[in-house]
Formats: structure tokens, sequence, C-alpha cells
């Protein structure tokens, strides 16, 4: 959620620091399919954080970790093509969200062993499955209509969950009002 705050923010500092938070779990892609992907089709089919009216838990995830995968590529695929640069270059958000990882994961590694690859994959996969929890449970069943020129209707608080409790409102940054997030 550290991550997912930061990612928002308008600092570039701010945003340098989500990547650098979301390098333990080797999640750094979340930086950019969240903030131009997510953001612009939350609730619609073509969102792979959006689960689906009778989707469970553990067909999502995979669609989710996977889809996010390949639309943050893309994403950053089609900027660094308008920027006129290399998609394969220390400026592509992806690639140098994964560098921070590697170069963690490596210090780890050198500082305490082979034994510790374990714990890492543990730990990152435990990492992004929360963040992905609170995709799944913050807009399941949810779907945006279409108009009629073909695009979907503007996000409304009636496209998230919200859950407007002091437990959430103290572990989520306040995510718990989360219509009031995509507004």
């Amino acid at each position: 959620n550290t991550a997912h705050e930061l990612g928002h923010k308008k600092d570039d500092l701010e945003r340098w620091l989500s990547k650098i938070t979301l390098a333990q779990t080797f999640y750094g892609h979340f930086y950019i399919e969240h903030n131009r992907g997510h953001h612009v089709r939350v609730s619609t089919p073509e969102d792979p954080a959006s689960a689906r009216f009778g989707e469970n838990f553990w067909t999502f995830l995979p669609r989710s970790v996977w889809g996010s995968l390949i639309s943050s590529w893309e994403l950053e695929k089609t900027r660094m093509e308008r920027l006129g640069k290399r998609t394969w270059s220390i400026h592509n958000d992806v690639l140098n969200a994964w560098l921070m990882s590697v170069v963690l994961y490596a210090a780890l590694v050198a500082g305490f062993g082979w034994e510790v690859l374990p714990f890492l994959v543990i730990q990152a996969v435990y990492g992004f499955s929360l963040l992905e929890t609170v995709n799944y449970l913050e807009h399941y069943g949810l779907l945006r209509q279409k108009t009629a020129s073909g695009r979907y209707e503007r996000c409304a608080p009636v496209h998230s969950w919200n859950s407007d409790h002091i437990c959430t409102n103290i572990f989520l940054y306040h995510l718990q009002r989360h219509s009031d997030h995509h507004a």
C-alpha cells in the first residue's frame, strides 16, 4: 500500500520511492500498470486487476499477475516509442524497476548467501498476492457499461467497493474509500 500511494504522487522522488518499495516483491511493473492501465480501464473486461463476477481468487490471481505484466510492458513500450527512445533501455520504467529488484536481491544474496533466495521468492509472492487480494476485493464483479459512442462510462463510486471501517482506514492508508481513490 505504501508503494501504491507513493506511485500516485506527483513528485518524482516519491514516485521513484514507489518503485524502490516494489523492488522487494519484484513487482515494479505494478507502478506502470496501476497508474496508466488500471485507472483507465477499471471495472472493464480489459482491466486485468478487476475481478469478474463469479471469478474466484485463485482464477483471478494468475490472470491479474500475467495480464498486468503484459499490460505494463505494452504501456511502457508505447511510451518509449512516443518519446523516440528504445524500448530496451534504462529509461524503460518496467526495466529499471526490475533492475532495482535484481540489485536488491543480488545484495541480499551477497550478504546472506544463496540460502536466502527461497525466502526472497516466498516473501515476493506473498507480497504481490496481498496487493492483488486488495484489487480482487475492491473491484469484484463491478462493470462499467459502454456508452453509445462505444467508450466506457466515466468511473463512478459504483465501480469500486468501499469499506469504511477504522481498521481498513489505518492499514490501507485511507484506501478503504476506494471509489474516492478512483475519482
